[in-house]
């Protein structure tokens, strides 16, 4: 059956945005249709979860996908807390002050990839502001723990811009996941009011550092469409990308989770995603994927399949 995905419309979780103006959910347009999560795996998988007291990504930006991705024992494991120290306006994850890290965190995730026998994993984050490094010790330790109970394990990460944080990129590149990414989000004219928190060209200096020191890892970055950019603005940050070297290009639509959250300006219609695809491949990205779907870790295994064949072919 298919069925329309409804997010949480309560604000009890976001009392940071409880000042911001109510934005009213436009009804979404008949190409945003998902399955629900009523697949046996995918509450296998959820049970996982919480046995080893994992938060993820999936839940906590209630992503339209979880249904499809969870069946398929896909899940991006969300560390250091389900708190974030931002409060950008397009994104569900809560905005507090964090707990300390859990020094345990590393090795349950691990266990979970393991026992989940996942080829490929998605490791993102809340950002941590409130810690010296950002995190990126974290993280580091956290691949370290999954290369050694999961081997045949390739890891991708997702990690926050570490602005004012010297060193995070360097750690980064050190610890060597297969995949870097970290999302732009949307065109630099946006960032007061969508990503207040984010410089643009602080992101743009990450990536093009850690493909910089690694060249070898795949670097990858994602933006949402619908927030009122212009396909023009969306050209050039395609060109900013392709200028640090960024292999992978994930282009999506952007969903409104609550009334206190920036409104959807537009539904981009399959047509215009196919358009901006097009576009990216012509400036020389390894591969895209665009539709109003995509999200970072949608199908990530199968993106990273199919970046290595890119790179052997091009050898």
């Amino acid at each position: 059956m298919i069925t329309r995905i409804t997010v949480d419309h309560r604000t009890e979780r976001h009392p940071e945005k409880a000042n911001r103006p109510d934005n009213p959910i436009q009804r979404k347009p008949a190409w945003i249709r998902v399955r629900a999560p009523n697949h046996p795996v995918y509450h296998e998988t959820r049970e996982l979860m919480r046995s080893n007291g994992l938060t993820t990504v999936c839940e906590e930006a209630a992503c339209p996908n979880i249904g499809e991705c969870w069946s398929q024992r896909h899940a991006t494991m969300m560390i250091m807390g389900d708190t974030c120290t931002r409060a950008c306006s397009f994104c569900n994850v809560r905005t507090g002050h964090p707990d300390p890290l859990d020094a345990t965190e590393p090795n349950r995730v691990a266990d979970a990839v393991a026992k989940l026998g996942l080829r490929h994993v998605v490791i993102t984050s809340v950002d941590r502001d409130d810690l010296a490094d950002g995190g990126a010790a974290h993280f580091a330790a956290v691949i370290a723990a999954v290369r050694a109970a999961a081997p045949g394990t390739t890891i991708e990460v997702l990690t926050p811009d570490f602005l004012r944080k010297p060193g995070g990129a360097e750690v980064l590149a050190a610890a060597h996941p297969d995949v870097f990414n970290h999302n732009l989000e949307t065109v630099p004219r946006l960032y007061p009011s969508i990503r207040p928190g984010a410089r643009y060209y602080q992101s743009l200096r990450l990536l093009d550092t850690v493909k910089r020191l690694a060249p070898t890892i795949f670097t990858k970055s994602g933006l949402m469409v619908g927030l009122g950019e212009a396909r023009p603005e969306i050209m050039q940050v395609m060109d900013d990308l392709r200028i640090a070297d960024v292999d992978f290009l994930t282009i999506g639509q952007y969903l409104q989770p609550t009334v206190k959250h920036a409104a959807v300006a537009e539904f981009v219609t399959p047509e215009a995603f196919a358009d901006y695809a097009a576009l990216a491949r012509a400036k020389g990205f390894l591969l895209v994927s665009a539709t109003p779907l995509t999200r970072s870790s949608y199908h990530a295994d199968a993106d990273f399949a199919a970046l290595q064949a890119v790179r052997a072919a091009a050898a």
